[in-house]
């Protein structure tokens, strides 16, 4: 009999995932910053250089690798609430103030050494919510009261949808501030900007105040047990580098893209030096990641995460190439090129960003699942970091981006790119079943006994477990085993 979905099962995976929305925002708003600094100080060399600029934009994805590993390891060995509260705290802390970056006597350095020192450290918050919300919400997902065909969708929509919003409406306030501070109120507009990153934190902060470590982190981690990395690295080498592999790719591809939606339709709109236009071309092309994840949202149960992704990455490389074959054409229509360039992304979300987290998360034990689940992630903001260094230099090498190879280059290499990320999940990442998790963390405890491991070690303590016959829940409870013996 199928299980009916409850609004307290969805609100659960709703409060592990939502604070997501913060990864996106702050990767959103600081593309929109950059601009406005650039336009206050200027770019000559006291002012903004082209070294900073990047810097700006690329320091949080530092951050954020080392919040994927360091709370990867803190998820299984700590705690998944601890990760989660310790996360949002972080976030709230340093987007407060990266919107009060001052330099000693107001110098323009050191309020730019500061803001870049904020981000770096917000990264730490925001990569901390990967390893941590999104394994959350996918141990939420397969519990009572989510109906075994919509687990996938509900985990999406509360990770990766929460991440577009988080751009889109990362574009859209520094468009609002804007019409309402003007051009001689530009250093309100970014702060402010900056700022309001505090409100989603603070206020997923006390929505998760009253949550508890997920039923299957009870059960089945191994917090108070050395875990075996040789066993786990051999049984799950093969999954974890193609998704990892698959991740560095995407990131690599959507991250540039995202922060860099500004300079492209600042080319295409002949340079407009209006930040009405620009802001408001990059909350377009941003808004166009919302139908992607949504309609994949409503796909991944039926299609399985694996074909979904690898439709979406080769839906992406044809538009990519005809973006890149037809830029003459549509340059000179600039809707007809957010178009385009919002489908390109479109099937970005659709695919890889909608599975990219599903596949992750549960393709691995719980065990070690923040840990692995770290690990891919980091590999892909590595992606992004590299890109949005290379993102400027391959425009360069192009011909510039006043040239049309210049603009055209970057989506020759990502579409090929996606057709070869997609030929890394085809033969490297395993297709994802309804209650993979449960048969997963079955055959994991299977394979530990085969090999000495005692895995009535398993689990925390005072909790009750529950029979793995045939990976499959049984009504009896049994007490759990674990006693003082644990170290």
């Amino acid at each position: 009999m199928a299980k009916k979905v409850t609004l307290s099962s969805v609100s659960l995976i709703f409060a592990c995932g939502t604070a997501l929305f913060s990864d996106g925002y702050a990767n959103s708003v600081i593309g929109s910053v950059n601009t406005i600094l650039k336009r206050i100080y200027g770019t000559d060399s006291d002012g903004i250089t082209g070294n900073f600029s990047t810097t700006l934009s690329s320091v949080a994805f530092a951050g954020t690798v080392v919040g994927m590993l360091t709370f990867g390891y803190l998820s299984d060995k700590v705690g998944r609430k601890f990760g989660m509260m310790s996360a949002t705290g972080i976030v709230a802390l340093f987007s407060g103030l990266s919107a009060a970056s001052s330099g000693a006597n107001h110098s323009l350095d050191g309020m730019l050494a500061m803001l870049i020192a904020c981000r770096f450290l917000l990264g730490i918050g925001v990569g901390a919510e990967y390893p941590c919300g999104s394994v959350s919400a996918s141990e939420q997902s397969e519990e009572e009261g989510i109906a075994k065909n919509s687990q996938h969708r509900w985990l999406v929509l509360a990770t990766n949808t929460m991440i577009d919003n988080g751009f889109v409406i990362g574009a859209f306030v520094p468009l609002v501030l804007y019409w309402i501070f003007g051009d001689n109120h530009l250093s309100a507009v970014w702060r402010l900007s900056l700022g309001l990153g505090v409100v989603p934190a603070v206020a997923v902060f006390f929505w998760r105040l009253r949550m508890e470590e997920p039923n299957r982190y009870k059960r089945d981690s191994m917090k108070y047990v050395r875990i075996p990395y040789g066993l786990v690295i051999k049984r799950y080498w093969r999954s974890l580098l193609g998704l990892s592999l698959a991740w560095f790719i995407y990131d690599f591809i959507t991250y540039p893209f995202g922060l860099y939606s500004s300079t492209i339709t600042d080319a295409v709109t002949g340079g407009s030096s209006s930040l009405t236009v620009v802001f408001g071309w990059a909350v377009v092309i941003n808004l166009f990641d919302i139908p992607g994840t949504v309609v994949g949202a409503f796909c991944v149960d039926f299609m399985g995460p694996k074909v979904t992704m690898i439709s979406g990455l080769l839906a992406q490389a044809l538009f990519g190439f005809i973006m890149s074959g037809l830029y003459t054409q549509l340059s000179q229509h600039i809707a007809a090129f957010a178009v385009v360039y919002g489908i390109f992304l479109t099937f970005g979300e659709f695919g890889p960003g909608n599975c990219l987290g599903v596949l992750a998360a549960k393709s691995g034990p719980t065990a070690v699942r923040g840990q692995y689940y770290g690990i891919a992630a980091a590999v892909g903001k590595i992606g992004a970091f590299i890109g949005t260094w290379v993102f400027p230099l391959m425009i360069t090498d192009f011909g510039g981006s006043s040239s049309a190879k210049g603009n055209t280059g970057p989506f020759w290499v990502g579409s090929g790119l996606a057709i070869l990320s997609a030929i890394i999940v085809y033969f490297f990442v395993k297709p994802l079943d309804h209650d993979g998790m449960k048969r997963e963390d079955a055959e994991f405890r299977e394979y530990l006994e085969a090999h000495g491991f005692d895995v009535s070690l398993m689990g925390l303590p005072e909790t009750e477990t529950v029979s793995y016959a045939e990976g499959k829940e049984t009504d009896s409870e049994v007490k759990d085993t674990n006693s003082a013996t644990k170290v």
